[in-house]
């Protein structure tokens, strides 16, 4: 596992010249307390650290898992110490590489309902996308309110969806400086091209999914604002403040959550709209 995991390293440097690739390397970083960003340029995976071992949250697709295991070990944090694997829900480009990472890792897969099936069958059974990637063994499935308990941490599983029918907004507390945050990571709310929300045969519930799923992300106390691509939350325009040296830590944007939030919503129910018109 250790040649792998060296070679692994190794390929990230050939990442490097995709700049626009959402697999392009970002340079790893601590976002507060035990949590740490350690995701590619577009795809965002967290690692959060407690003494009985390690979380990691999305793995990307499977061509990012070199960038999230030579960011892993760049921080200083082997791979194996991971013991749980999560995800935001169950599109190719967050969880992909998952099987990978189970096996590299050993961790065990705990994956929301709705999603759960998607992820066992490799893509099979998503709506409207065809794309397919190596079934995982799926070790806890999740449902809406459980946590997931590790060490000194515990993550609430919010069941979020219309993005997909098991997508999963996660949040806890965390500490940084002395301060505890309340720390949400977003599934998606995005309305994908191509997404039809009135009289869709196929997931005839998306519309009202994305109606619960904005009830409850409103309802969410919020301070380490989070997402599963860094681009929700300005993950690049933060980390450029955290360099300089900014007072407080950046990543506390409570407004930041709600303007998202209601973008997003106004998005969709702007869709919804169009798509009612004959």
């Amino acid at each position: 596992m250790l040649a792998r995991l060296l070679l692994c390293v190794a390929c990230v440097a050939g990442l490097a010249a995709a700049q626009n690739d959402l697999n392009a390397p970002f340079p790893p970083h601590r976002i507060a307390d035990n949590l740490y960003y350690v995701g590619s340029k577009g795809l965002a995976t967290y690692l959060i650290v407690t003494p009985q071992g390690d979380i990691l949250i999305n793995s990307g697709y499977e061509r990012t898992v070199p960038v999230i295991l030579g960011n892993m070990l760049k921080l200083g944090f082997k791979p194996t110490d991971v013991k749980i694997l999560l995800a935001s829900h169950a599109h190719g480009d967050h969880v992909e590489g998952m099987a990978t990472l189970k096996e590299e890792t050993g961790g065990r897969v705990f994956v929301m309902q709705g999603d759960d099936q998607v992820m066992a069958k490799g893509g099979e059974g998503q709506y409207l996308y065809k794309d397919h990637w190596a079934p995982v063994k799926v070790d806890r499935v999740l449902h809406d309110g459980d946590t997931v308990t590790l060490g000194n941490t515990t993550l609430t599983a919010h069941w979020t969806p219309g993005h997909t029918r098991g997508c999963t907004t996660w949040t806890w507390k965390a500490k940084d400086k002395g301060k505890t945050y309340d720390v949400v990571i977003v599934g998606s709310v995005n309305v994908n091209p191509g997404f039809q929300l009135v009289h869709n045969p196929d997931y005839p519930e998306m519309a009202d999914d994305y109606a619960r799923t904005f009830r409850v992300l409103k309802s969410l106390d919020c301070d380490i604002f989070l997402g599963a691509h860094g681009a929700y939350y300005g993950m690049e325009e933060k980390y450029a403040q955290l360099k300089v040296g900014v007072k407080g830590n950046p990543f506390v944007d409570p407004q930041g959550y709600r303007r998202f939030v209601a973008d997003r919503e106004n998005a969709y129910l702007d869709t919804l709209e169009k798509q009612k018109k004959p």
